[in-house]
């Protein structure tokens, strides 16, 4: 069903325009289907969000499960830190990092057997990885001072590409990102770094930084074995929403980045986005497009896509930011509401031959949201056609497509900046951030634990404790699935997995049969 026209677009348009103008961001919701109606219906619930923002920005416990603050707006104005000491140890964390970095690419800091330190090697998971990812697809290239390699999964042959890929391991930094030094996937990376650099004739302690909380297992290896140096986290920044902290900074200090120019552009951004006047709060009225569209459960996914290959991981970078956020089971007063906003996307102009074919004539279970930058390229102008250039062609297929979509009753809203710096994309961060958090506060959902994910890992490591009891069941004598379940008081369904993948992988454990579960044979030999 093609979505209505307003008899004046450009007045509508115009209405519900929110910009933050220094650095430019505007949030286009033109073509989102909004009236008037389903903004003033939000209005007392959106003062209720703000009025929760300022608490929490103030201090207050905003993880009840954890005991702790949320305070990753803090890192980028200091001042509003509760406590004295916090400002002052968020102020000397960036000094130092940006100290660091300096001193690293004049080469002061080096690798002890000569040379200049130009890789860098990061071992961490979700937003310890997501979010450097983000940077070095961003702003890393030739141009660059440095090259990251990121290890974020425990995948040894993912591990083994990676590091191949790599190669000399003399001129690499290697930067361990981990609260505690307990994440198994984390931990694993460090661990196949050590091995590669002992293979090269390396030690990694000289060439190793620690980014963890103060006195953990990590920070304590990294004292007792000397390396370079360890930056902190705090318990009142969540991974997702670490990109402004030592996660993001240091790995973007090492690429070149300008972080002053990165956190100031996402303080602009909470400023204009703590606002009472809804209207002129992009984060407010972004959050009012996703309750729209999901009828505040979360019942369309959002595909974001943005005309930018150097945004391309923007989507990934979303899906942990937005879906661990709302994605909860229950709400604050412990109701079953079972919600959350699905995310998934690509790239434009890609995936106008790829999935839009779907979005704009198949089911319509989503909304759109585009990412526009109006600078095609730093400098140059080339014509690919008369008159025409490449970049004119990606911005007339944004329009193209958005307008498509709408005539088919598709919505969309649009994110529109001058060109992609420093300021623009920490701006971009602090916008989605606040958004998740006015949601949340719309919908009663905790956006700052993910009792999900702990339960997966306690699940796991049940699972692994099961593999230890069956290692030790195995005999020279074969058995079958249900005996060694029966031996070690495990269901055989538990069982079988394990076995399945011992057989593929320890040279002491063989099966006979392997693949059939009903007549497998696993035996010691």
């Amino acid at each position: 069903m093609p979505a209505s026209q307003p008899a004046d677009r450009f007045a509508h348009y115009l209405r519900f325009r929110s910009v933050l103008e220094d650095p430019f961001v505007e949030l286009d919701l033109g073509l989102a289907g909004l009236a008037e109606a389903d903004v003033e219906a939000l209005q007392a619930p959106l003062q209720g969000a703000l009025a929760a923002m300022r608490r929490i920005e103030e201090g207050s416990l905003a993880n009840a499960d954890e005991q702790r603050m949320v305070g990753h707006f803090w890192l980028r104005a200091p001042g509003l830190a509760p406590a004295t000491d916090l400002e002052q140890e968020i102020v000397r964390t960036l000094a130092g990092i940006e100290q660091f970095a300096a001193s690293v690419h004049a080469g002061r800091i080096a690798p002890p057997e000569g040379g200049a330190f130009t890789k860098v090697v990061l071992c961490g998971i979700g937003g310890s990885a997501l979010g450097p990812m983000l940077l070095a697809d961003v702003f890393g290239g030739p141009e660059a001072p440095m090259t990251l390699c990121v290890l974020d999964n425990t995948d040894p042959d993912g591990i083994d590409r990676a590091l191949e890929q790599l190669g000399a391991l003399q001129d690499a930094l290697v930067v361990v990102i981990s609260k505690s030094g307990g994440t198994p996937e984390t931990r694993n990376g460090m661990l196949e770094v050590e091995r590669a650099c002992r293979q090269q004739g390396l030690a990694m302690a000289p060439r190793a930084i620690a980014v963890t909380m103060p006195g953990s297992a990590l920070a304590r290896r990294a004292e007792q074995e000397g390396w370079l140096a360890t930056f902190p986290m705090w318990d009142w920044v969540g991974g997702r929403t670490s990109i402004t902290s030592a996660v993001g900074l240091l790995p973007g200090a090492l690429l070149g980045m300008d972080l002053r120019a990165f956190l100031a552009g996402a303080a602009a951004m909470d400023d204009a986005t703590r606002g009472s006047d809804v209207w002129r709060n992009p984060a407010a009225m972004l959050a009012v497009f996703w309750h729209h569209e999901g009828k505040g459960r979360g019942e369309r996914a959002m595909v974001v896509l943005p005309y930018k290959d150097r945004l391309l991981l923007l989507s990934r970078y979303l899906q942990q930011l937005v879906m661990e956020s709302l994605g909860k089971e229950l709400d604050r007063q412990g109701r079953v509401v079972n919600q959350g906003i699905a995310v998934y996307g690509n790239k434009g102009s890609t995936d106008q031959h790829a999935y839009v074919q779907q979005l704009r004539d198949g089911r319509h279970d989503f909304f759109a949201l585009f990412v526009r930058v109006l600078q095609d390229r730093a400098a140059g102008h080339f014509e690919v056609e008369p008159g025409v250039t490449s970049g004119d062609f990606l911005d007339g297929l944004w329009q193209g497509t958005r307008a498509a979509l709408f005539d088919k009753g598709r919505t969309s809203g649009t994110l529109c900046v001058e060109r992609l710096d420093e300021r623009v994309l920490g701006a971009l961060v602090a916008l989605f951030e606040r958004t998740v958090a006015l949601y949340a506060e719309l919908i009663d959902v905790n956006a700052y634990h993910q009792p999900g994910v702990e339960a997966g890992k306690k699940a796991a490591a049940k699972v692994l404790a099961l593999q230890q009891q069956l290692v030790a069941a195995l005999t020279a004598d074969g058995q079958d699935v249900a005996a060694l379940g029966k031996r070690v008081g495990a269901d055989p369904a538990d069982c079988w997995p394990i076995l399945q993948h011992l057989a593929a992988n320890r040279p002491e454990v063989h099966a006979v049969q392997a693949h059939d579960p009903t007549r497998a044979v696993f035996l010691r030999r």
